[in-house]
């Protein structure tokens, strides 16, 4: 009999689903976030996401820092489909033992972060794991994007190249907990580049680009050497650690925007690959899988 470390995270969805209604979702599984048409000028967005101590946090870390991650997090999947995050709700799993104080942070952290990207805790449950436990923390929120503005991970036609925002590596030093969602970048990208295809990488480009070219029914073919590393890090790095949370997207290969530079002075565009007939171009292997 197989175990899910056998199988791994994606084969493991891939079965999940197979096994349940999906519901009135205009796209559903396998994207950053649920779309619901309702019929009106917006679409709906839904996500949920969960964090555990020892796997997303260490015990030690600064609780306003976990706080900022679990909500900072949610808000770049959101950002990835071209919408924002509007509505959270937060279930906490926890020892009876975990000090008052850890928690009240980690919600101050949870604070700081919803005001800064304009969305509220709308809800949630507490309840307890047994002493030793690791601590859960749930996320569900609801966001919207403009209809015709969505961007979603199938969209990708071959030809077309692959960026990245930013600089990737690091994660496993610290920058994990000090990231900053790219939510008017991407809403900037989806007005003025038109994205084909975007979503956030939170398992690391060596997993998380496959997965966009496999969505878009494509191959990829990657320039390694144009892999733009933080500061330290080496091209492993940036391909396996995850947890950057910048945006790869594919446009069409025309060049990159002149603009952007002038609107976001500091961080770069970089192209690093693109797309390929499916069965062409090449594989990488690495990044985070949670059965692996």
């Amino acid at each position: 009999m197989s175990r899910l470390s056998d199988i791994g995270e994606d084969a493991l969805v891939e079965r999940l689903v197979r096994l349940v209604p999906v519901g009135d979702a205009a796209e559903g599984p396998g994207d950053d976030c649920a779309v619901v048409d309702e019929g009106g000028e917006r679409l709906e967005l839904l996500k949920t996401d969960g964090m555990v101590e020892g796997v997303h946090f260490l015990k030690g870390a600064d609780a306003k820092a976990v706080g900022w991650k679990a909500v900072a997090r949610v808000v770049s999947d959101f950002a990835a489909m071209g919408g924002v995050a509007e509505r959270f709700l937060v279930t906490v799993a926890l020892p009876g033992t975990m000090e008052v104080a850890w928690i009240e942070g980690f919600y101050e952290g949870m604070g700081v972060c919803l005001e800064r990207y304009g969305a509220k805790l709308a809800g949630g449950e507490t309840c307890r794991v047994p002493d030793g436990s690791a601590a859960v923390i749930s996320i569900a929120a609801t966001g919207s994007v403009g209809r015709g503005k969505v961007v979603l991970r199938s969209g990708g036609k071959v030809g077309d190249a692959l960026w990245v925002t930013g600089r990737l590596g690091g994660s496993l030093a610290g920058k994990h907990l000090s990231f900053f969602p790219r939510v008017e970048e991407a809403a900037w990208l989806v007005e003025h580049f038109r994205p084909t295809a975007m979503m956030d990488l939170s398992d690391g480009l060596a997993k998380d680009l496959p997965r966009l070219a496999k969505a878009s029914g494509c191959g990829f073919r990657l320039d390694g050497g144009s892999v733009p590393l933080t500061e330290g890090c080496t091209l492993e790095q940036a391909l396996c650690d995850g947890e950057d949370f910048e945006l790869l997207f594919a446009a069409p290969a025309d060049g990159a925007p002149k603009e952007w530079t002038e609107r976001f002075p500091g961080l770069e565009l970089t192209r690093i690959a693109e797309l390929v007939p499916a069965g062409q171009g090449e594989v990488l292997e690495g990044g985070w899988d949670h059965f692996a």
